[in-house]
């Protein structure tokens, strides 16, 4: 497989035209959303609550994805999904005419229900948007693919969001944005005609017309009808945006009150968190060995609560003068350079928390009803963004909060919302812990791994060196493997949760528990009649001296009921390591060591006899331990 970084995507006609229309989508919207906010507050003359207004813009943007998601995501399955984006720009181009319009004759009522239909719009798009990724991208540009997109999106809200301001400055304000968004919107039609074919999902789905209805059955399509990992990703997808709008929608409060800053600071702030979380985003890749890797799903979420409870442990040490700070001064502040850094960070371990969880959905989701469950989790989205607006009133009106204060409560909350996750769906746990491990203790190298099939029943053969080999392998074989493995190790005290989760196979010699060693091979026959990845350590036992010990039989029993393909493996480098038998180990002798994991080709269960997998894994093994 290719190991070339995820901005070779960019250079692919799979992805870069996809890429652009959707990043020219995300800036077209926020430039009109922008402008109409500053519209309001400085430009229209009119004797409505300019505040009651700004909160009535927000609603109208957001909810068309609640009305408008199930549709959307019905069209996603129905149609084929480049001519629905095609036809969805062409809709937006129409749309940004009505829309310039509406700021040359100065109605504020137009630029509202312009406002509505660029979300109606969006909320039609978003489905198609995250479907499309899995049938352009293989399975190791996927995660890579999705960090551009979360990137381009956050970018692309930042730099609309500050162009607007740029263009509203100037004395024809209402001519410079018209123009603007019709170009950016026709520029965007035309980058989606190079958008390549994706087919439809379910062409013979039926329409459903009833916005509520649809909603309902879309959101149980999403949270009971799929696995586990599926619908409690959906909630945490959905949970990063209640946090994310609390976060975003209290910043120019936040900066104004506890910053002690003007205009210039909020734009600080905006900018460090979206540049944060088109950073983490792309260092997703990098982090997961370019693989869907949910294990940097807690990660995440540690770090938006540290960063959290440390933005309001640091906020009360910025000093108020009589004026208000411009970002430049803010900087003499000891205490700011605090702040700004945990924003920062926010964003940061941000992209850590989303990416993984949107690329799992597209992954994990069967085709035929993929769009409708990322419609699913824009309704969700849509009403935890409108459930954090409610609870933010609560918290900062009836409870008495600082801003500050509500960030503690919510990075508390996120505690108990991720220890629910973790628990219903503890493969989250396990694969940080896997994950942690091959980044902290050893630098794990992978060679030939794509000779283990993507689907079907095959049995792994590899060497016994230490505690921890079941760990790396499980970290590095991209399908779930459940490994055979002496009880007495599968009952280690913290490993043994690994273990469990993942579907080891516990194994006792004959002589010493004849029950554990038949229920073993009973069960291991099991997983393999459901297509599963079953891996043995045919030594029978841990090296007492870094050389292999003799291979025992178990694997031809196995075979004799279920011939299916054996890839021969090996680990090298552990021994010697904490977690080996090496006599003179220590933890850090070996700390951050280089460990390969290299698999051969397949065999067939004719070819796979003892004694060639022993030579087989031998020469792959070669001189290193």
């Amino acid at each position: 497989m290719s190991q070339t970084s995820q901005f070779e995507l960019l250079r692919s006609r799979r992805f870069l035209p996809f890429f652009l229309t959707q990043l020219l989508g995300a800036f077209n919207d926020n430039v009109f959303k922008q402008a109409l906010v500053l519209a309001i507050l400085y430009k229209l003359t009119f004797t409505a609550d300019r505040d009651l207004l700004i909160n009535l813009a927000a609603m109208l943007f957001i909810l068309p994805f609640f009305l408008f998601s199930a549709l959307g995501g019905q069209f996603g399955e129905k149609f084929a999904k480049e001519r629905l984006i095609r036809l969805i720009k062409f809709g937006e181009v129409l749309i940004m005419l009505v829309g310039a319009a509406s700021l040359l004759l100065g109605s504020l009522p137009l630029m509202l229900a312009v406002l509505f239909a660029t979300g109606v719009q969006s909320a039609l798009f978003g489905p198609v948007k995250y479907s499309i990724l899995p049938q352009h991208l293989n399975e190791r540009e996927l995660l890579g693919g999705n960090a551009l997109v979360e990137m381009g999106t956050f970018l692309a809200i930042l730099g609309g969001t500050l162009y607007a301001g740029i263009l509203m400055s100037g004395e024809h304000w209402a001519m410079a944005i018209g123009i603007t968004v019709v170009l950016i919107a026709v520029l965007g039609l035309v980058s989606s005609l190079g958008v390549p074919r994706a087919h439809a999902g379910m062409p013979e789905l039926k329409l459903d017309w009833n916005i509520m209805r649809q909603s309902w059955r879309i959101l149980h399509l999403g949270l009971a009808q799929q696995m586990p990992s599926v619908s409690r990703s959906l909630l945490g997808n959905s949970w990063f945006w209640f946090i994310g709008a609390i976060y975003l929608t209290q910043i120019p409060g936040f900066a104004k009150d506890h910053l002690h800053g003007d205009e210039s600071v909020v734009t600080l702030i905006l900018t460090l968190f979206s540049v944060g979380i088109a950073m983490g985003s792309l260092l997703c890749e990098r982090m997961s060995g370019r693989r869907v890797e949910i294990g940097l799903v807690p990660f995440g979420a540690f770090g938006l609560t540290l960063f959290g409870i440390l933005i309001w442990w640091f906020s009360a040490g910025v000093i108020a003068a009589s004026e208000p700070y411009s970002w430049l001064q803010l900087l003499a502040q000891p205490a700011a350079w605090w702040v700004l850094l945990c924003l920062f960070g926010l964003g940061l371990f941000g992209g850590f928390y989303i990416v993984p969880l949107y690329a799992l959905i597209q992954s994990r989701t069967p085709e035929h009803e993929r769009s409708r469950v990322i419609a699913a989790n824009n309704i969700l989205n849509a009403l935890l963004m409108v459930l954090a607006a409610v609870v933010s009133i609560l918290m900062l009106t009836l409870a008495g909060l600082s801003i500050p204060q509500l960030f503690l409560v919510v990075a508390l909350m996120n505690i108990a919302v991720c220890v629910y996750i973790f628990t219903i769906v503890p493969e989250f746990t396990m694969r940080f812990l896997i994950w942690l491990l091959g980044h902290s203790m050893y630098r794990v190298t992978h060679e030939n791994l794509e000779a283990i099939p993507d689907e079907g029943p095959c049995l792994l053969v590899c060497n016994h060196v230490s505690f921890v080999d079941a760990v790396l392998i499980g970290g590095a074989v991209r399908r779930p493997v459940r490994f055979v493995m002496y009880h007495r190790i599968y009952n280690l005290p913290v490993l043994n949760f690994i273990f469990r989760t993942a579907g080891a196979v516990p194994i006792a010699p004959r002589s010493e528990c004849e029950q554990t060693f038949e229920q073993a091979f009973q069960r291991i026959g099991e997983y393999l009649a459901a297509g599963e990845v079953v891996c043995i350590f045919p030594e029978g036992k841990l090296t007492a001296d870094g050389d292999m010990n003799p291979f025992r039989d178990g694997c031809q029993r196995i075979l004799e009921s279920h011939p299916v393909p054996v890839i021969p493996m090996a680990l090298r480098g552990l021994w010697g390591s904490f977690f080996s038998r090496a006599p003179n180990k220590g933890l850090f002798r070996r700390f951050w060591s280089r460990v390969a994991l290299v698999a051969a080709d397949p065999l067939t269960p004719q070819e796979a006899r003892t004694e060639v997998l022993q030579a087989s894994v031998s020469a792959l093994r070669g001189e290193a331990k």
